[in-house]
């Protein structure tokens, strides 16, 4: 407890004085700590991970350091600590204080070099993205050193190498990258229409733990890419090769079924003013990627070399996030699993002001549809007595079995200078065996209402109502939220949601939430009391698993 004192206290307040003396310095400072505490309607409190009930508060702190000097250099600084432990369902590689990470960049007109602690993505990160989200407890950075050249504005060349961070350690296998950037339309003088045509390559080394290995300890990624934009019409597709490796099954690395892995990515819309639709189509077949082969199936996304989020609707509201989706990219022959095919269509339309629908100021129409499905094919057993090898063979877009799809329906509506309303309706399909590990599917329709009204003078209240229905007996939720701005600066609200459902671990169980936040400029100060509701958390489509807990919640974020 002393050092989240001494770490929340002095170390911010002495590089504040520093700030005073040197401009070109900038600190940022990122507190939540949480006490946990036994219920009596959930539970007494336990931490699985750690295997210890008695340390009831758990905090992370980020410290990060930037300093500028002679013009083209940039030091960086991150200090973390996760004293005496971190939050729930952290990794417990997160653990004690230290130096998170470091690094020094040089930068001029043509060069980009940094030495140390560095983030990148190739194209879409369906090959690379390194990316910190505290939220979510990844931080995948690569600590080595990266070189980005533009010899002119229509080209940008990057390379790489590192290992990637795995807590406050580094991983064993190393990772090589290069990317090229072409501005096709830059280059040939393109008026009215751009074309970008991207090439990366990514390469992971790590020794193989077989005597006699059927694979290589270097596994290679392709990607090839083409952009295009021309008025309000846009499209750009990628396609990702995969060299052999060796697949996770049971847990564990099988040295007899070994098989490489696919991407297709394929975007394209169009947009104008009061209009726009965009529709997605993606196909993954064994696109895992970890900086450590062993590191695969990990429920923290530690040492993912790759970002491959889940393409669907990201909800605002509580009800709407009870059955996310996670992407299906690993291989699992137990339920005949290769990967996923699907996409989701967007669309956007504003009716016209002074007209039936659309009223004095207008209406604004969204919808979403997304559909999810399983690789179409054969899947083959590991049969030693048969002489038969693992394996499966899938067709290159046939559609298997449904792993999730969603529908919703969102209607703005502003009535008055003083009151605005959102109406809201969501159906979703979601194979809880498939995403989660067991369970059938669970087909539901909710529906959300929420209205604002401005009071005057900076004041606002905000009232939702939420319902879940489903076609399962354990699932029958009633949410709400009101939430009360004073003015620009303070903020109160409450919220609840309600399991109505029978022969479930949450039936008549209340998961309420109340709490406030303060902002003033650059520092943010939050407070929250109530209930977490077990299930996947998604911040961009990435999800990780949090626990039933109930606990006061502080947080606090600044810079300087």
């Amino acid at each position: 407890m002393n050092k989240i004192l001494l770490f929340l206290t002095c170390i911010p307040l002495g590089l504040s004085l520093s700030a005073q003396v040197l401009d070109n310095i900038t600190i940022g400072l990122e507190s939540n700590t949480v006490w946990y505490n036994d219920d009596s309607e959930t539970g007494d409190f336990f931490d699985n991970a750690n295997n210890d009930g008695d340390k009831h508060i758990r905090s992370n702190n980020y410290l990060k350091i930037d300093y500028n000097f002679l013009e083209s250099f940039t030091a960086s600084v991150q200090i973390e600590s996760y004293e005496p432990f971190a939050l729930l369902n952290y990794s417990k590689s997160y653990e004690g204080t230290n130096l998170g990470t470091y690094s020094l960049n040089y930068r001029d007109s043509k060069l980009n070099i940094t030495a140390g602690h560095f983030y990148s993505q190739f194209g879409s990160g369906l090959i690379l993205r390194n990316w910190e989200d505290r939220q979510l407890g990844i931080n995948n950075s690569l600590q080595g050193g990266k070189v980005v050249y533009e010899p002119a504005d229509f080209v940008s060349l990057t390379a790489l190498y590192g290992k990637q961070r795995v807590g406050f350690k580094i991983s064993d296998g190393e990772v090589f990258g290069f990317n090229s950037e072409l501005d096709a339309g830059a280059l040939l003088d393109f008026r009215e229409t751009s074309l970008g045509i991207g090439l990366s390559y990514v390469g992971r080394k790590e020794d193989t733990p077989f005597v006699d290995p059927t694979f290589d300890e270097l596994t290679n990624l392709f990607s090839g890419r083409v952009d295009f934009y021309q008025n309000k019409f846009y499209s750009n597709i990628e396609y990702v090769l995969k060299s052999e490796d060796a697949i996770k099954q049971g847990g564990q690395l099988s040295n007899r079924f070994v098989t490489g892995g696919s991407a297709i990515l394929f975007n394209t819309g169009y947009s104008k003013s009061g209009f726009g639709i965009d529709a997605t189509f993606r196909r993954l077949e064994n696109m895992n990627f970890f900086s450590e082969r062993n590191a695969a199936g990990n429920v923290f996304n530690e040492s993912s070399i790759n970002y491959i989020p889940g393409l669907t609707k990201q909800h605002d509201y509580l009800l709407t996030n009870i059955f996310v989706y996670q992407a299906q990219s690993t291989v699992n022959l137990d339920t005949s699993q290769s990967g996923e095919i699907g996409g989701q269509l967007d669309l956007f339309y504003k009716i016209k002001k002074e007209t039936l629908l659309g009223g004095k100021y207008g209406t604004k129409i969204a919808l979403n549809a997304s559909y999810w499905a399983g690789l179409s094919g054969d899947y083959i057993q590991d049969n030693p007595d048969a002489g038969t090898l693992p394996s499966y063979e899938v067709e290159l877009f046939g559609f298997g079995g449904k792993y999730f799809s969603d529908f919703s329906l969102e209607i703005r509506k502003k009535w008055s200078p003083k009151w605005r309303s959102i109406l809201y309706f969501v159906n979703q399909s979601y194979n809880k065996k498939i995403v989660e590990g067991s369970g059938a599917m669970i087909t539901s329709n909710i529906g959300v209402i929420e209205s604002t009204h401005k009071l005057g003078n900076g004041k606002s209240i905000r009232f939702e109502a939420q319902k879940l229905n489903s076609d399962s007996a354990k699932h029958d939720w009633t949410g709400g939220t009101i939430e009360y701005n004073l003015n620009s600066k303070f903020s109160v609200y409450v919220n609840d949601i309600y399991n109505n459902g029978s022969d479930s671990d949450t039936e008549k169980t209340h998961f309420f939430n109340v709490g406030g936040s303060y902002t003033k400029g650059a520092t943010r100060l939050g407070l929250n009391y109530g209930r977490q509701r077990a299930g996947l958390l998604c911040v961009g489509g990435v999800c990780r698993f949090v626990a039933e807990a109930t606990g006061l919640t502080a947080n606090i974020t600044m810079s300087l």
